[in-house]
Formats: structure tokens, sequence, C-alpha cells
């Protein structure tokens, strides 16, 4: 099969030949069809997380089954599946009790194994994992909620618990900040979307954001603070960086609540957090690491009835050469959606 794959970190990814994984026992090898391109895989890239090299990325991802692992009860060749982005081991208290996305064996196609920027992937524990996809539902579409759009689902709805009427600031609106932005109008709250970039801001008001905020330099908590008349209820740092997380906190009114998506690595020991506001606000700092795929119902629910639209947000569909070349400068890019992947192209 044609795969982009490096071999060192922070290496020219390429696209080349390399053997079809076999369907582990419990799991299944899925032909995709469509796959998203997220600044998680830059990381892995850039040596942010703990990968076995050489490496084929990609972790947002949906397509049909093409082979069936011993032991899988639920699932056939032929099936059409997506997949959360962490696949629990399905047998431990966490899983047991729905969380798997803090599953301590999970996998992770694009982190713990060779991920899905390929024509064949392989994922584990089917019966635990998988998610049917409805005829109505396009691969592309469904390729986007495996990371980004399901992240910012349970960020708002389990993790923050956001209510009708609060404001919301969503600092970063690429994939996932555009999802929040979409969602967090869906639940009928007041957005306010911050980036860097004006084409994204742009999108993010079509999609609902009700003030936008350019990121150029200007102070991000003091024009929240304005616009919300006391700052948000709800801060999302959907980017991962010492500024916009430091930004996302400070916009909070007291007794906020912030949910950290982007990932936070640190440069110089461990990221700088204004902790004394936190304290002296009281403010609540949660965490949100996607979405178990026993939550998926209730979500794939509002995309049937068409209340939630995450094809809106895909920007663009490129061929696996082309993600070679744009994964090294993904952390810099200017989208205003989501970068998709067919594999065919």
């Amino acid at each position: 099969m044609r795969a982009v794959i490096f071999d060192e970190v922070r290496g020219q990814p390429e696209v080349r030949d390399v053997p079809v994984p076999e369907a582990p026992v419990g799991g299944v090898v899925v032909q995709v069809l469509a796959t998203g391109m997220c600044r998680s895989d830059w990381h892995a890239w850039a040596g942010h997380d703990d990968i076995a090299l050489p490496h084929v990325p990609g972790h947002e991802l949906a397509g049909v089954i093409a082979a069936v692992g011993h032991g899988v009860r639920n699932w056939k060749v032929g099936d059409r599946v997506t997949v959360p982005f962490v696949c629990g081991c399905g047998k431990c208290e966490w899983c047991l009790a729905g969380d798997a996305q803090v599953c301590p064996a999970q996998e992770q196609p694009g982190f713990t194994h060779w991920g899905s920027f390929a024509e064949y992937v392989a994922l584990h524990a089917a019966d635990s994992n998988l998610v049917a996809l409805p005829d109505n539902v396009e691969f592309t579409t469904a390729a986007s909620l495996g990371c980004r759009f399901a992240t910012a689902y349970r960020a708002l709805a389990a993790r923050a618990q956001v209510h009708a009427g609060e404001w919301v600031t969503v600092v970063g609106v690429g994939g996932v900040g555009l999802s929040a932005v979409m969602i967090g109008k869906a639940m009928g709250a007041r957005v306010v979307a911050v980036d860097r970039n004006p084409e994204a801001l742009a999108v993010a008001a079509r999609l609902g954001a009700e003030h936008t905020v350019l990121a150029d330099g200007s102070d991000i908590p003091e024009a929240v603070n304005r616009l919300t008349d006391g700052g948000s209820h709800v801060a999302i740092d959907a980017v991962g960086s010492e500024q916009t997380c430091a930004d996302a906190i400070l916009s909070l009114r007291r007794r906020g609540r912030h949910v950290q998506i982007g990932l936070l690595p640190s440069i110089d020991g461990n990221p700088q957090v204004p902790m004394s506001r936190v304290i002296g606000w009281e403010l609540d700092l949660l965490g949100s690491h996607g979405m178990a795929a026993v939550d998926y119902p209730g979500m794939m629910a509002l995309i049937e009835q068409g209340a939630l639209q995450p094809q809106l947000l895909i920007e663009r569909t490129i061929g696996l050469e082309e993600a070679a070349e744009l994964l090294p400068t993904f952390d810099t890019a200017t989208v205003a959606g989501m970068t998709m992947i067919d594999p065919a192209l």
C-alpha cells in the first residue's frame, strides 16, 4: 500500500510502498477512504510524542473494513466505520465505565502504531471502539469527527457543561476551534473567536461566532473582557501554547471554566500557567482528550438531523503526496478549516 512515512523526528515525510497491516487479534484493518491532518500529527512528527520510527502518522479516519481479526464479534468486512482517535482496551475500569478516552492501555493510530496517512490502517479492540457510519454521512465528514470535532463536542457538552446564554471564548479557530464555535452556537452559547488568521475568523463568524478578535499582539483578555462585560464563562485553548493558554484563562470571568484541548508541550521546563488567577478567581481547569465510542450516538444523531454540520468545516481535500509536503509546516500553516486527505488521490 502507499503511505506517508518518515524515518526520523522532523525528517522529511515521503510517500512509499509499505506492507499492508494485518488485522490484530480483536481488531480490524480498515481501508482508509478519508483521513484528517491535525496539529497533533505535527506534534508527533516534531518529536513531542513517544513514537517508534519509521512512522506513519494519521489518527482521524473513516473507511470500510477490509479484514477482521480473530475474536471480533460485531463487525464484518464491508462495514462503513469511523473510530475515536483513542482506542480503549475495552476491559479496564475506565473503559467499562464509558471513559475509554483515558484508558491506561489505550492504542492510538498514528501514535502508538502506524496511522491512517495510508491506504489501510489496523485498529485494535474493534468491538469496543468502532463506530458504525450511517449511509447518509460521508466518509470525509466522519473522518473529521475522530479527533477535533468529537473532542470539541465533549469539551463543551461534558467537560465545561456549557449552558445556553453563556459566553464561550475559543482561542485558535483551526479545525478543533471552528468545531467548538459551531457546537457552542448550537448549544445556545454566545461565542467569541480569537485567531491570528483573518480568514479563519471570517469562517468562525459564518459559523456563528458573535464576536471575532484578531490576535495581532494586542491584549486579548482585555478585548474579551470588554466584549463580554466581565469575561467569558468558558474558555477553550484550541492551539496549545503558553500564550494561548494564558490568554484563554485570563479571558475568563470569576468562577469560569477553562478547557485545555491543544497539546501544551514544554519548551524549557513546564509551561507557565497563570495559576494566581486560577486560585484567586476560583477557576476550573479541565482537560479534554477526545471522546469514547459509547458517546458517539448523541453527536451522530445531531449530525444526521442537520443540527451539527461538520462537513462545513472542511477547507480542502489533498492526496498523500501533498500531505507529505504539508505536514512539517502544519504548525504555521494558515488554514481556515480542516484539511482532509484522500489516499486514492
